[in-house]
């Protein structure tokens, strides 16, 4: 059988997994986003299902006064007898902190601060003793990966930090995951940045402390030199065996919008490669070291067949799971119903980095057809697509006199914002459709059997490549309401489908 990348598509970066039993459990990065870190699960590793979050209250984590790609970072995964743990960092406020739970469906602890500096850190438990790795600069201010020995119910370190290798010598030395498997320690990391350039090397050791030898063939993945190709930036990841004795990688890379045309507005995603064992305890991963679209899975391995195509309605949005807002939400703002999203707007916009009204869902697929009611009420709702305050484009509503709506299409880039014509409604509520392709989106106003064309506008504007960061666009539903009074607006009827090509 075969398998397509991405196996979590949309704003899905940073992947760590791990096996507990006979399932497996992801969580990523979400930056700015709340709730923070969602937590997958699933019984093959191509067919992933969300089951919670790990940070669900504002106590565990501080996103009030982040910047956009700030944030929660490249989160680990790890079970240590029955207890799972994720460690992370609150890049804001550089903090390195864990959390823990005995019930993977439940609830996570407070969080547990550990002092060792960097990001992207992991735990590694190993004859009754925590490790704890991250990134950092030696005394020399060089980029290096670095350890300690922490108590792991109090995140003391026991330990100094000690570097444990510099890596190969590429920018951006990151994600650095430490394993046991026979006689040798392992350190895989990556660098060159979460770019074009993006890489997984690693290195081995039969000490813990080291030192490191590296694989004389590094990068062990990369598809820096696959021009072209609609896959890139593979590279961030980690390793897991399943069930049946099979070696895999899950990692982050991302679809670019066009073979020649090097711009990604998704995010970065999460990507699945087999790892092989060679004879000298090396190992290699991929196709000839590079993540393809597609995979052929080993006889042995059994999965349900990908569903790719989908429908996405209020009705079918599990209002825990699919949602997220921007930064630490006022929960007073937000009605979700069986059938409906209510929405009551502050004076805080979009253009801020700060906490509009703004319930927002990834989008997942380059194309898509969007289609909502929409009762704006007494002031301003639409529906963005957000990738962050500086870059999204909107299809709005707001009133126009009496049982009269105004509808118009606002793209802002940097520092340039324009609107379209406004088209009047004699009506109070108002039908939006929105058609997206890899390159462009597509604005309409659905008039009863009439669709009145708004205005286009290009992906490319809102892509990492032109906003920067690390985030992707999301569909993000918002409410402003620059006046004192409290006024709600009203989205239904929503549907966003996707019809995956034969």
């Amino acid at each position: 059988m075969k398998y397509q990348n991405p196996v979590l598509r949309g704003m899905y970066p940073d992947p760590s997994v791990c096996r507990y039993q006979d399932k497996y459990y992801m969580v990523c990065s979400t930056f700015q986003y709340f709730p923070g870190v969602p937590v997958f699960e699933s019984s093959d590793m191509v067919n992933w299902k969300q089951i919670g979050h790990c940070l669900t209250r504002p106590s565990q984590i501080g996103l009030s006064d982040v910047r956009s790609s700030g944030g929660v970072f490249a989160p680990t995964i790890r079970c240590h007898d029955g207890r799972f743990y994720m460690v992370t960092t609150n890049d804001s406020i550089a903090q390195n902190f864990y959390v823990y739970t005995d019930d993977i469906y439940g609830e996570w602890s407070e969080p547990i601060l550990v002092e060792q500096d960097g990001i992207d850190p992991s735990l590694f438990f190993e004859d009754g003793k925590t490790y704890f790795i991250s990134n950092g600069s030696d005394e020399k201010g060089v980029g290096c990966i670095q350890m300690c020995e922490i108590d792991i119910e109090t995140g003391k370190m026991l330990t100094p930090s000690k570097v444990l290798w510099h890596g190969t010598g590429g920018r951006f030395l990151e994600s650095p995951h430490l394993y046991r498997f026979g006689e040798y320690y392992y350190l895989v990391e990556a660098e060159g940045g979460t770019e074009y350039g993006h890489m997984a090397n690693y290195a081995r050791s039969k000490s813990i402390w080291g030192p490191y030898e590296s694989y004389p063939n590094n990068p062990v993945l990369t598809n820096r030199n696959l021009g072209g190709y609609l896959l890139q930036a593979a590279g961030h990841g980690d390793i897991v065996e399943d069930a049946n004795g099979n070696w895999w990688f899950m990692h982050l890379a991302f679809r670019q919008i066009q073979k020649w045309h090097t711009f990604h507005h998704l995010g970065r995603e999460t990507c699945l490669v087999p790892l092989n064992w060679q004879e000298d305890g090396w190992f290699t991963m991929g196709t000839d070291g590079t993540c393809r679209l597609e995979f052929e899975l080993p006889d042995n391995v059994v999965f349900k067949e990908q569903e790719l195509s989908y429908e996405k309605t209020f009705e079918n949005l599990d209002t825990k799971l699919d949602w997220c807002f921007l930064r630490i939400p006022e929960s007073k703002n937000y009605r979700f119903t069986e059938n409906a999203l209510e929405l009551c707007g502050t004076e805080t916009t979009l253009d801020e980095p700060a906490s509009p009204t703004f319930a927002a869902i990834r989008q997942t697929e380059f194309d898509i057809t969007l289609r909502c009611d929409v009762e704006c009420g007494q002031q301003e709702c639409g529906i963005s697509f957000y990738m962050d305050e500086l870059h999204h484009y909107e299809i709005a509503a707001k009133p126009e006199g009496a049982e009269k709506t105004a509808v118009f299409v606002r793209q802002t880039i940097g520092c340039v914002s324009q609107e379209s014509r406004h088209v009047i409604c004699d009506s109070a509520k108002v039908s939006f459709e929105v058609a997206a392709e890899a390159e462009q989106y597509h604005f309409y106003l659905v008039n009863g059997t009439e669709k009145v064309h708004l205005s286009d506008a290009y992906t490319r504007y809102l892509s990492s490549e032109v906003a920067g960061g690390f985030t992707g666009v999301m569909i993000g539903f918002y409410a402003v309401n620059q006046e004192e009074s409290q006024e709600w607006s009203r989205f239904t009827a929503l549907s966003i489908v996707h019809k995956e090509s034969e």
